[in-house]
C-alpha cells in the first residue's frame, strides 16, 4: 500500500475514533479544503484543535509535531499516530496538555 492511501486510511479511522466518541461531525479535512495547510480531519465540535494524522511504523514524532505546530495558526497542535496493529496515541506540547487540565479542574 503505498503511502498516501495509507496516509487517506489513517485519516478516515481518525475520523471514525472521533465519531465513536460522540463527535459525529467529524470529517476528513483535505477533501473538503484542499489546501496544504488544512487539518487531516476537521471536528467542529473540537475546533480549536489542529489535527494531524500519521499511520505509519516509524514516525519522527518531533517532525510531525513541527508540522502540526507549522499549520495551526491559533489552534492546539495534536499528532494522531498508530503503528500497524497498535492503538491510537495522541501527542501535544506539554504547555497545551497543562492547560487543557486545568480548565478541566
Amino acid at each position: 500500500m503505498n503511502s498516501k492511501r495509507k496516509g487517506k486510511i489513517g485519516e478516515l479511522q481518525w475520523r471514525d475514533q472521533l465519531r465513536a466518541a460522540g463527535y459525529v461531525q467529524a470529517r476528513r479535512g483535505q477533501q473538503f479544503s484542499g489546501s496544504p495547510d488544512s487539518p487531516d480531519v476537521i471536528c467542529p465540535e473540537l475546533d480549536q484543535y489542529h489535527w494531524e494524522i500519521k499511520r505509519v511504523e516509524r514516525l519522527n514524532i518531533t517532525d510531525a509535531m513541527a508540522q502540526a505546530i507549522g499549520d495551526a495558526g491559533a489552534k492546539i497542535p495534536i499528532v494522531a499516530h498508530r503503528r500497524n496493529n497498535s492503538i491510537w496515541l495522541v501527542t501535544m506540547r506539554a504547555d497545551d496538555w497543562f492547560r487543557l487540565i486545568h480548565e478541566k479542574v
